[in-house]
This record gives C-alpha cells, structure tokens and sequence, in this order.
C-alpha cells in the first residue's frame, strides 16, 4: 500500500503519522528555548550545537541538539523538575511559535535526544563559558601583581543504584548490598575572582582527592595560584607544581611535624624553611618521576589565630612557595587563606540551589553528560551575577546566587517576549541586572549556622535489607511504651 497522497499532500501527516518538514525546517531553526538563548547565547559558540555532517546529530530530527540543550539546561536550573515537565515546556514553546503542525514529543523521546548530546561538546561549551568569564575579570578582581589564584576543593554525589553505576562508582564500604547508593567524588577547580568551575575531575570514592587533582595539572597556567586545604598539601604537589611556575598556598598537612626554632625567621608567626624530598616514592608515583623533582623545597610557613567569640583560638599553619615577603606580606597570605571558604559556598550552590547532590540519570554515560550540564547552568548563572555586579559597581560575593536564580527564572520569558522590540528587551535585561545588583547579601559576621534539622523526619523503617526482601513491620507507628506509662 502506498503511504502518499499526490492531490492533497496536507492530508499525508494526518493519515499515516508523518511529520511535516516544514514543520521540522521550522523547529530547527530555534536556538532551543530561547528565554534561555536571548540572555546567555553569547557565552559561547552557537556553532557547537549545529548538526553534524555525519553521526549521531546529522538527521533532521523534531529535538535536534539546540532545543535539547537549553531544555537540559532549563531542567537543571528548575531542581527536581521531570522530563515530562520539560517536554511541555517544549511544546508550548512550539504552540507559541504557531508551529501547528509541530509533532508531539514524549518525556521517552526526550530522553533518547539528551542521550545523542555529544560528551565533549558539553565540555567545550563548560569550559568556554569559564573563559568568557575570566576574559571579563577586572584587574582590581585578580590578587597581587594581577596574579590569577585558583581552589582547589573536592565533593561527592550520591547516583541512582544501577548495576551499571555501580560498576563505575561503587558505594561505601559500610553499606550492605542492596541498601546503598553508587557515590561519586569530583575535585573542582574554581576561579577566585569570579567563582567560575574552571575544571573537574571525576572519579569513585576510594580515589583520594590529591590523586584527582593530579589530573588538572596539565590545565594550569604559569604564574598561578593554588589555594587548597591541607588534603592537597604534600611534598610532592607543592614541587610539582612550583616546578611548572604554579605557587600554593595550603593548610599545613597535619602528619608534617614542624619546629619553629628551624628555618629563617621572617617577621611574626612567618618562617622560611627547607624541606627535603623523602627518599622512596610515594604511591602512585613512579620512581623515575619522584626523582625528578627538586631535592629540596623551601616553604614558607605563616601561623594564622583563628578567634571567634565563644569559641577557642585554634592556630592554622599555611605552607606557601611565595617567599617573597616583601611582595607578599604574611597578612596578605592570612587574608588569602581565608578565602577558600568561598569554594564551599560553591560547590553548596551547585549541590544543594542546583540539585546536584543526588543525580538521576541511569547509565554512566548519561551521569557524565548530566554533571556537564549542571556545571554549565552554575557557570551561566555565575556569569549573570558577574555582569550585575560590573555594571553596578557591587562586590561580586554580596550577589546572592540563589536571588540570582530566581530573578532569572521570571524575567527569562518576559525578555524573550520582546524580542521584536530590541531596544525594549535590552531595557528589560538592564532591569533585570539592576534588581539582581540590589538585592544585596547582608554581612552578617560571626554567624553561627550548625549543620543540624529542626523538623523530624516522618517516621519510616530504615532500609536495612535488599528491597525485594524486606517486609514491613506492622508496628512501626507505635510509640514504645515508657516505665510511667
């Protein structure tokens, strides 16, 4: 039976379920959902989302790679939202278009598009959005001589228990099979000047977090600055690195015994030592490379009083190869240090505000693409506040990200609506900073914010057996009876 209809070819999609192509010409030609388009489209190149000549994203498809892109990028920027969310918001961009002969598009066929997204295109487009917002760093922004410093800082996420993650990122060793869930650990790289996630590494939890940063060593530049906790303060990272003309400031490691009646004194609580290079390598180093680091270091070590009403003066030692006091004073090393909190406000930004504490997807692959693109939403969301906070003259750490964030969501959709009238929209895109601007974080020093909950959790049994073998008590709502009762 033929499947055409040559007099009324209108009637072809109708009667046997095709597509029309204009309809598909249509679709394509959108930049994605382009709320998200209009505002951050010029962050990196509109050319990495084009169909291929070839593979995967060569067809002309009803999602092609644009549409799917930002439709990943709203999911990730709305937590908790479901494809099947995304699939209408599609579709309603679609019906606002006037596209009526647009297909419709299931949360299944949603997923198979995010699949087909090309790992390292979503790398490419992570890491040209950093340097985008390092090209607009001021110089007042960057550190002493206009020196670039960089975190260091690693975290975990918990993934869905599939065989398959399971594999890759095996659960804690505590947990019994079958009641736990597959972790991951990535160490980050951010910038400090505008807190863009510059690089990461991935890797399962029994990788130690020095041993991830190894990996981004290629990626620095000479003439940086390391700033990292004392997890990444070894012998062998500090002459490493020094040798490739990158310095590091870092918490003293707490095995490394010091002697302060050692070494040349520099001012107060600041000391010039030397320290040698333990003979046999450590693992994960080979030999030949141990032995081709310098036979000694000199480090300076800088003792910093940590006083908080209320609490005991604890004493922190930074170990630093910037010897030079003249151009780098001891307090100016103290106030340096003290800005590596500012990576656990965000990797807080990136787990809790945007969700990625607890990945969804099921396969490693599509875990890797989805880690990318929750990267990608903090860098867009960073650059937002970047650029509220130069038009407004504000310190970049009083914009709230979370503010951010939800100002972004409202007026996404409002800029788009005039983007007839462009005068108009970049008024309102102007507003929109402006109120970001002027919604200033308070400074609220010495605040105290313990790490506990208030609500109490519903009162459910604890999963302490494979699922298909557990059975419920039928007494788990009973209160136990006291003595007095």
């Amino acid at each position: 039976m033929t499947r055409s209809t040559p007099f009324f070819k209108a009637f072809g999609p109708l009667l046997f379920g095709r597509r029309s192509k204009s309809a598909l010409a249509s679709i394509s030609k959108l930049e994605g959902l382009e709320d998200l388009y209009a505002i951050f489209g010029d962050l990196f190149a509109e050319r990495l989302l084009d169909r291929s000549d070839k593979g995967t994203n060569s067809r002309r498809r009803s999602l092609p790679p644009q549409v799917t892109f930002w439709a990943f990028v709203g999911q990730a920027l709305s937590p908790k939202s479901s494809c099947r969310e995304v699939v209408r918001r599609v579709e309603a961009w679609w019906r606002w278009g006037q596209l009526r002969s647009a297909p419709s598009v299931t949360a299944s066929a949603y997923c198979q598009a995010r699949q087909r997204l090309d790992l390292s295109t979503l790398r490419l487009i992570r890491q040209q959005t950093a340097w985008q917002m390092e090209r607009t760093v001021l110089k007042e922004e960057r550190w002493r001589e206009g020196r670039e410093v960089k975190i260091v800082d690693g975290t975990s996420f918990s993934l869905p228990d599939t065989a398959a993650n399971q594999a890759v990122w095996p659960q804690p060793h505590g947990q019994q099979p079958g009641c736990g869930f597959p972790v991951a650990k990535m160490v980050g790289l951010f910038s400090l000047a505008s807190g863009a996630l510059l690089e990461e590494s991935v890797g399962n939890l029994h990788v130690h977090d020095s041993l991830l940063f190894t990996s981004l060593w290629d990626r620095l530049s000479k003439g940086d600055i390391i700033l990292g906790d004392r997890a990444f303060c070894s012998y062998g990272a500090m002459a490493a690195l020094f040798q490739r003309g990158v310095d590091t400031v870092m918490r003293l490691h707490q095995l490394r015994k010091t002697d302060w009646r050692r070494g040349r004194h520099l001012g107060a609580g600041d000391r010039l030592v030397t320290w040698s290079r333990p003979g046999p390598a450590p693992e994960h180093w080979s030999q030949a490379q141990w032995d081709l680091l310098p036979a000694q270091l000199s480090v300076r070590l800088v003792r910093v009083m940590v006083v908080a009403p209320g609490f005991r003066t604890r004493t922190v030692l930074i170990a630093t190869t910037l010897t030079d006091a003249a151009l780098y004073p001891a307090d100016a090393l103290r106030e340096l240090y003290a800005q590596r909190w500012t990576v656990e406000l965000h990797f807080a930004q990136i787990k809790t505000t945007l969700g990625l504490d607890v990945l969804r997807c099921q396969s490693p692959a599509m875990i890797q693409k989805e880690l990318q693109v929750h990267l990608i939403a903090y860098n867009l969301v960073r650059a937002l506040m970047q650029k509220a906070a130069h038009l407004h003259d504000v310190t970049l750490e009083r914009i709230s990200f979370k503010g951010t964030l939800d100002t972004l969501r409202h007026w996404a959709a409002v800029i788009h609506a005039c983007r007839a009238a462009p005068r108009k929209q970049a008024e309102l895109i102007g507003r929109m900073l402006e109120r970001i601007a002027g919604d200033p974080v308070r400074r609220r020093p010495g605040r105290s914010e313990p790490r506990a909950k208030k609500r109490r959790p519903k009162n459910y049994q604890l999963l302490n057996k494979p699922r298909a073998e557990m059975k419920p008590s039928p007494h788990r709502n009973k209160r136990p009876k006291t003595a007095l009762s």
